[in-house]
């Protein structure tokens, strides 16, 4: 099996030394999500004040990749706000890391599903609306979960 892809720089870079690694003690939002196919788990924790991401960690268990798009998600969007975040899509993950060899594509999409649950995850705690396109996402990410 090696050899089969190479990872970028950047990859590596994350992968052997992921930023905002850990977790966060009572959370405003946690994410977790899963692909049971490939065993890849990723928490993500987020501190929001004044609807702005303050801090934001992760845990993953899982393949360089999966470590990697975890890390830098957190680095895109630390400092932003809500809104801004829910923008995040997994190309601008793949971008950020020079590219992921098409296998571990889906890697980006989990840290982006994760991303969306721990915001999907504050709203809910507090009471607030629920864009329809994070409904949906969650509706998806939670049947998805359901069928495995």
């Amino acid at each position: 099996m090696r050899g089969q892809f190479t990872y970028s720089k950047k990859v590596l870079s994350h992968f052997r030394k992921p930023h905002n690694l850990g977790n966060i003690k009572n959370p405003s939002g946690l994410g977790e999500v899963g692909n049971l196919a490939c065993g890849d788990v990723m928490k993500l924790y987020l501190k929001i004040e004044d609807d702005k991401i303050e801090e934001i960690k992760f845990e993953t268990y899982g393949c360089a990749a999966a470590i990697a798009t975890s890390s830098v998600i957190t680095d895109l969007v630390k400092g932003k706000t809500i809104e801004e975040a829910l923008k995040m899509t997994n190309k601008e993950v793949i971008d950020s890391l020079d590219g992921l060899p098409p296998i571990k594509i889906h890697c980006s999409l989990l840290s982006v599903d994760a991303l969306g649950e721990a915001i999907y995850d504050y709203l809910v705690k507090n009471n607030r609306e629920i864009p329809k396109e994070l409904e949906e996402r969650h509706r998806r990410i939670t049947t998805l979960a359901d069928h495995h």
